[in-house]
């Protein structure tokens, strides 16, 4: 089964524009946490979504792979950092989490992320 992780996150931005129109509280409210959570600190900004990204894995959860990807790519996330993140995952989580580590690299790609390099 393939995924396209911009379909998934496009789609989900549409299915939500209702819900925070109809909520604006619920969703100033959850903006303003996630900049709080999100801003540089103790922890950089790259670390704090490489958490957000092992969260979505482990509750698998498409959009949040999809999104985490794409800001994961624009912090300049290389592939290696991704990956030994993912590993993490797989050893806190086992199959499950390795199956969705896989679509986590996928849409890390297709935000333009570092492809594997290819196998001679």
């Amino acid at each position: 089964m393939s995924k396209s992780y911009k379909e998934i996150t496009g789609h989900t931005s549409a299915w939500l524009a209702p819900l925070r129109k109809d909520t604006p509280d619920v969703s100033r409210g959850f903006g303003a946490l996630s900049q709080a959570a999100l801003a540089d600190g103790a922890l950089d900004k790259k670390t704090k979504e490489l958490i957000a990204m092992a969260l979505g894995v482990a509750a698998r959860c498409d959009p949040c792979l999809g999104y985490h990807a794409q800001a994961l790519v624009r912090l300049g996330c290389t592939r290696a950092e991704l990956e030994e993140m993912l590993g993490v995952c797989v050893y806190m989580g086992g199959g499950p989490a390795l199956m969705y580590a896989a679509n986590a690299l996928a849409a890390y790609e297709e935000f333009g992320g570092e492809k594997a390099p290819v196998q001679v």
